[in-house]
């Protein structure tokens, strides 16, 4: 930084300075009745005791999401907006290519009422639906927990089984491989078919894609966000038929173009264009 550089970088901390003297100053004056505004404490990645999580570094964590203690995320896994993932007084294992979607709670236990130690273990490939609830369990590779079921402490969910949406699975429940559960308190529904199967993989990879997007964008600087708007603007979506008939063609912009394994439709139309 050359001299003018040291003299702008002054001047810019002494306005600053005067500004935060003004409020304070300004706050003594309202006494009791002013607000103060308290900055957000908020870490996405936080050591508890002496544990701190151990993230790879092509996992996607959502700002909003919290990764607390004695966590371990594999390769190529996301942890999605609003999820808790608390290993304070256990540890949360979490493998390669696992989705635990928005709003999603993972925690464990110290031990239960008969002395059995019970971390958080979730394998590879794992789906866990939005708003679920993992306490103290162990889901196995390529298993698919639905939207807002709880699993409580003990709970074993087998590799290429499923849990159903809203489902409460009581504490030290198998639940064997090849099977859907559903209900309060969950019971066997039925066997999965084939291609119920192959949808538990296919979600993980759809979510390993998914998180790529989400994490390019996080990423974007201010100036960045705010040119994608100017294009945005520009390059609005028009009616196809309108434009032809004006002899109209929009080229769409690189920066707005989504990969063809985000949007599976546009991969089909161009496959059928071929």
């Amino acid at each position: 930084m050359g001299t003018l550089g040291r003299a702008i970088y002054s001047v810019g901390f002494w306005i600053r300075e005067t500004g935060q003297a003004i409020d304070r100053l300004g706050s003594r004056l309202q006494g009791g009745y002013f607000f103060q505004e308290q900055l957000s404490r908020h870490r996405t990645l936080m050591n508890i005791f002496d544990k701190a999580p151990v993230v790879d570094k092509d996992v996607f964590v959502a700002p909003s999401a919290s990764v607390i203690g004695d966590v371990q995320v594999g390769r190529g896994s996301s942890i999605w907006y609003g999820c808790v993932l608390r290993g304070d007084v256990n540890s949360i294992r979490v493998g390669s290519g696992t989705n635990i979607q928005d709003n999603s709670l993972v925690h464990v236990a110290k031990s239960n009422l008969s002395g059995k130690v019970l971390p958080t273990v979730i394998g590879d490939n794992v789906t866990v639906g939005h708003s679920a609830v993992i306490h103290g369990c162990t889901v196995e590779d390529e298993a698919f927990v639905g939207m807002g079921a709880i699993l409580l402490d003990g709970v074993v969910v087998e590799k290429n089984a499923m849990v159903a949406a809203g489902a409460l699975v009581r504490q030290n429940t198998r639940i064997p491989s090849g099977e859907i559960w559903a209900g309060n308190p969950a019971k066997f529904l039925r066997k999965l078919t084939n291609e119920e199967i192959a949808f538990i993989s296919q979600s993980a990879t759809n979510y390993t894609n998914l998180a790529q997007v989400h994490a390019a964008e996080n990423s974007k600087s201010f100036d960045e966000i705010e040119f994608e708007k100017v294009l945005r603007k520009k390059f609005a979506r028009k009616d196809e038929e309108y434009d032809s008939m004006l002899g109209v063609v929009r080229e769409i912009p690189p920066e707005l173009i989504l990969p063809d394994n985000v949007l599976p439709d546009k991969g089909e139309k161009s496959l059928k264009t071929k």
